[in-house]
């Protein structure tokens, strides 16, 4: 099976003016909590950067970013608001080896249909160097599913999560979970998983 929906990259693709255009603030709880386990000035790859806020934040407190998102008109808007090329790049063309100090992953992987996700999980941590920082969100649940978009969302629980990430391949894996929202503005339950490579 593929690492995208087809029809969920549609929505963005889309809605891309709509989605970009929206204001949305970083979250700066988890943003900088990944920060300050980064080295100085460290490497970084976001996924699915969408407007490229959280970039940006990044760009400014001095770290060497990578922006990237898998639709080329959200890449396009990203591009303008950080003054500088976003590849697009869909989560299955990552081949980076040993490079990333950290790669942030804020509410994106949650695309990824489930027979897929621990392969990409597989590809962030070859691209991480060892001891990187990677941070990823998804909404909770028990099946995978879509929402009234008809965007494609894995809803993991806690311990699906923690066997697609493949623990053992890790120095430590730290889930938090809380309450938010999303583009359709309605209450969700999020899994925030920051873990170490070994």
């Amino acid at each position: 099976m593929p690492a995208k929906d087809d029809t969920t990259i549609d929505f963005y693709t889309t809605e891309a003016a709509a989605y970009t255009s929206r204001e949305q603030e970083p979250n700066y709880l988890w943003l900088d909590a990944f920060m300050a386990k980064l080295p100085k000035g460290g490497t970084v790859l976001e996924l699915g950067c969408g407007a490229g806020q959280d970039s940006e934040v990044m760009l400014a407190k001095g770290f060497d970013v990578t922006p990237t998102d898998g639709t080329v008109e959200i890449a396009r808007a990203a591009e303008n608001r950080l003054g500088r090329p976003v590849a697009v790049l869909l989560f299955d063309e990552l081949d980076a080896r040993y490079k990333f100090d950290g790669i942030w992953a804020n509410a994106c992987l949650l695309h990824v249909p489930r027979t897929t996700l621990p392969s990409i999980i597989d590809r962030i941590h070859t691209a991480l160097k060892p001891g990187g920082i990677f941070y990823a969100s998804f909404k909770e649940g028990t099946r995978e599913g879509r929402d009234r978009f008809d965007r494609y969302y894995n809803y993991p629980s806690v311990e699906w999560l923690r066997e697609a990430y493949r623990s053992e391949r890790w120095a430590s894996i730290d889930v938090t979970k809380d309450i938010g929202d999303g583009y359709d503005n309605e209450p969700t339950p999020w899994l925030h998983m920051m873990v170490e490579k070994a």
